[in-house]
């Protein structure tokens, strides 16, 4: 406990379990950490996962075995691929066991080696500080990540009386920083168009971003999902590289000769199904831990932490003029909502733009997978600091956990968690969490009766929807049988008046919302994409 404490852990995370008992009895003595008690396995590792995230300081993660440990794998392995820190602690089966009525139970520590940065197994008691400090300074050390100790169960009671070690964080060299930073900037001075793409670990050097951007007239994007990296109200903004987005938003990076990668990882998604940086483009990748890009083109690795690297930067670099920012006003525009009034349902875009005119700007918005999730992307304008909380994985049932997490670490700020119909019933009864934990997150359920992008594709591909329509929901009555309160909205003249109500609660909220089937994203009709292939399907 003296351990977790000096690392200054605050929330512990986990359903509760037999195997750690005498580790929860210790938790109850220690007033600087809260254990948080969730309702299923996966929604504590989404809660762990979004702490990690929020506040790039792990949270921990408790599992027993079996099932316990294998619920939390889509948490984990979100954290993996989204760099966020946590430590998980598993349980083993005892050392000695006795005669047990228990049904056997498998080690699946092996399990988490391929999602995690590293994984320990106790052998005696004495290795458990030791396997937790290095858990504690290998999340975050590099590439930032999961890290896993497994503990046999009857090992948490037994005292341990020799020296404690102490967790720390390795820095990252930074002797040839300078030489490096000298390099770049050559590669900047004499590019004609380069252009920036931020990840979540830019997030720390935000600040520093901002005016090398400035300085450098660099257009910059923000990776999927991490949109608060960089301002999007910023003149420098070029938009958000998500799913679905208008083409003209990629003319700066078409047209780009020279791309500074800053700690990002270039997923599937930011580069647009990898077609970005292209073999001409000569590509920068700047962060600890991050793994070359495997392209044909010129690429420059800088291990280094990003805000140093751009504090280099901006010393050395020559600052330039040229390249108007103009073109971004276009960017803009297609984040503005469109006339939804001759609307006669609930369009998706009426709840982001009722939604942005209510809440706080530095509203912390989380989210789940799902075409929803793409109006948010799009309307949404996310300008204050660590603002946003999702899944690069496209992890469902991610929205409502993360916000519970989200209130837990940042109380005085609102937090919002959009979800659709279908994500909202895999980790919404954490909602209950929210209410016993007094946490007044406000849940938006943009619920059309629809798999959005499994209903896209198969009106695409077959002209007809086959298994993806799910029956219509009363999530309000649902809420309030969880002890939240509930709203339905099946109106767009009531969004405005309940999604104000709501955001002054001080309890938890959802809000049903009932959205037009038929709008399934900013640029699609569900019935014009069935019309076109039934066409075309005819005319064969």
């Amino acid at each position: 406990m003296r351990i977790l404490t000096e690392a200054q852990i605050h929330r512990v995370y986990a359903v509760v379990g037999e195997s750690f008992l005498d580790l929860l009895d210790a938790l109850q003595r220690e007033r600087s950490i809260t254990f948080v008690s969730a309702r299923h396995d996966s929604g504590a590792a989404f809660m762990a996962e979004a702490e990690g995230k929020l506040t790039e300081h792990p949270a921990v993660l408790l599992a027993g075995r079996g099932p316990n440990a294998a619920n939390l794998a889509i948490g984990v392995s979100t954290a993996y691929q989204d760099e966020s820190p946590m430590v998980v602690l598993l349980e083993n089966p005892p050392q000695d066991p006795g005669p047990t009525s228990e049904l056997p139970t498998a080690d699946l520590t092996a399990m988490f080696e391929p999602i995690s940065k590293w994984t320990g197994r106790a052998e005696s008691p004495d290795e458990v500080p030791g396997l937790l400090v290095e858990a504690l300074t290998r999340c975050r050390e590099g590439r930032p990540g999961p890290t896993v100790v497994a503990v046999p169960a009857d090992f948490w009671g037994v005292p341990f009386d020799s020296a404690k070690p102490v967790a720390s964080v390795r820095p990252p060299a930074t002797g040839a920083l300078g030489r490096t930073a000298e390099a770049v900037a050559q590669l900047v001075d004499e590019a004609r168009y380069p252009v920036v793409i931020v990840g979540g670990r830019a997030r720390a050097a935000r600040d520093e971003l901002i005016a090398v951007a400035d300085e450098l007239a660099l257009p910059v994007y923000n990776a999927f999902r991490r949109q608060d990296a960089f301002p999007e109200n910023h003149a420098r903004y070029a938009g958000h590289l998500g799913i679905g987005i208008p083409a003209r938003q990629l003319d700066a990076l078409e047209r780009a000769d020279l791309v500074l990668a800053l700690g990002t990882q270039l997923d599937e998604v930011t580069t647009q199904s990898f077609r970005y940086p292209t073999p001409s483009q000569t590509l920068v990748l700047v962060g600890t831990g991050i793994e070359p890009a495997r392209r044909g083109g010129l690429t420059f690795r800088v291990d280094s932490e990003v805000e140093p690297f751009l504090r280099e930067l901006r010393n050395v670099a020559s600052p330039r003029q040229r390249r108007a920012s103009a073109a971004n006003a276009a960017v803009h525009t297609f984040m503005t909502p469109p006339d939804t009034s001759g609307a006669t349902r609930v369009h998706p875009a009426d709840v982001i733009r009722a939604v942005r005119k209510l809440a706080p700007e530095d509203a912390i918005v989380t989210s789940d997978a799902g075409n929803f999730a793409q109006f948010m992307h799009r309307y949404w304008c996310f300008t204050a600091p660590r603002s946003q909380l999702g899944p690069s994985n496209a992890a469902m049932g991610y929205a409502v956990p993360a916000a519970v997490a989200a209130k837990l670490a940042e109380p005085r700020r609102t937090v919002i968690a959009m979800a659709g119909d279908g994500g909202a019933l895999m980790t919404g009864q954490e909602i209950e969490t929210a209410v016993r934990y007094r946490v007044p997150v406000t849940v938006l359920v943009f619920q059309n009766g629809l798999h959005g992008p499994l209903a896209v594709h198969q009106a695409r591909k077959h002209g007809r929807l086959s298994g993806v329509t799910v029956p219509v929901t009363d999530f309000a009555s649902w809420a309030r049988g969880l002890g939240a309160a509930g709203y339905t909205v099946d109106d767009r003249e009531e969004l405005e008046p309940i999604i104000a109500s709501a955001l002054v609660r001080q309890r938890p909220c959802v809000i049903d919302i009932r959205t037009d089937p038929d709008v399934v994203t900013p640029d699609i009709r569900l019935t014009s994409l069935l019309g076109a292939s039934r066409q075309q399907q005819g005319g064969q």
